[in-house]
């Protein structure tokens, strides 16, 4: 697993190649906020986008815009949140839903809703809808290269080999951290964990949103990292505070080209700021 921990940030052929590979069909994730419609235009014809859940908006809407983003075209993967799932009949109706629609993928989280219902986290939801014969067809789960603010590291491991039974891949938390990245694919693979891995990347982001949403979802390092590392603030200051993703994935190169790490693609968050980020892509790319 040498090439999954090498630290050079220079893109050889074959790193470039994985690179394009994974810059051609991103999933880019959109939060159900007021301007998401808008910013959905912005997707390129055919994307595949991921529609998160929120406690303030409800997973019936997570819902409702998965079913509508797929009408117009795009491939609506909604995240089911376990702690905003009722019950099983409330779960059911959901799928029902999302079956109508002809949407079969789903991403199952634990969710952050403070009264949950039946289901506590991930795990019981995906063992629940197995039960129900109901398990979508592209299914996945988060995993935490930096752990979770709320969960001890050991429960996190456990979580994610009692999931893999059930999923068909995992996506990395946002991470500005590509040793991070490289270190826990390398151990899951050493563990025997071989479920396909999406690489969770910021999108384009002024800092304050960037640091806002990342305290909110549980970045641990995002300020640290943007107030203790000189050449990384350097660049935003010549890039006029904004950031760019660009590094990190050439930095990541590695471990995409990497058949051991079996990276399948890039999970975008693009904090709903959608055109500039597919702008980025597309120069990237080009390039």
């Amino acid at each position: 697993m040498a090439a999954l921990l090498g630290r050079s940030r220079r893109v050889d052929a074959e790193g470039a190649a994985a690179l394009a590979r994974v810059l051609e069909d991103p999933t880019f994730e959109l939060i159900p906020l007021k301007n998401v419609r808008e910013q959905a235009v912005a997707l390129p014809r055919g994307a595949t986008v991921s529609v998160t859940a929120s406690p303030g908006k409800g997973i019936e809407t997570t819902v409702e815009l998965a079913v509508e983003l797929e009408s117009t075209g795009l491939r609506a993967i909604p995240h089911l949140s376990a702690r905003m799932s009722r019950d099983r009949a409330h779960l059911a109706e959901l799928l029902d839903r999302l079956d109508a629609a002809g949407i079969d993928r789903a991403f199952v989280v634990g969710g952050d809703a403070d009264e949950p219902g039946e289901f506590l986290d991930g795990l019981s939801l995906l063992r629940a809808m197995a039960e129900l014969g109901r398990l979508p067809k592209d299914l996945g789960c988060p995993c935490y290269p930096q752990g979770h603010p709320d969960i001890r590291d050991a429960v996190l491991a456990q979580a994610l080999r009692d999931k893999a039974a059930y999923v068909g891949y995992m996506t990395t938390q946002l991470c500005f951290d590509a040793l991070a990245i490289k270190h826990f694919i390398a151990d899951r693979r050493a563990e025997g964990i071989d479920l396909p891995v999406k690489l969770g990347i910021p999108g384009v982001a002024e800092i304050p949103k960037l640091l806002s949403i990342s305290a909110r979802i549980g970045v641990k390092d995002a300020g640290k990292f943007v107030l203790r590392n000189y050449r990384f603030v350097g660049q935003l200051l010549r890039a006029g505070g904004t950031y760019r993703p660009t590094d990190l994935v050439r930095q990541l190169a590695p471990v995409i080209a990497d058949p051991e790490a079996d990276v399948i693609g890039l999970h975008v968050y693009t904090f709903n700021n959608v055109a500039a980020t597919e702008e980025w892509r597309r120069q990237l790319l080009a390039k």
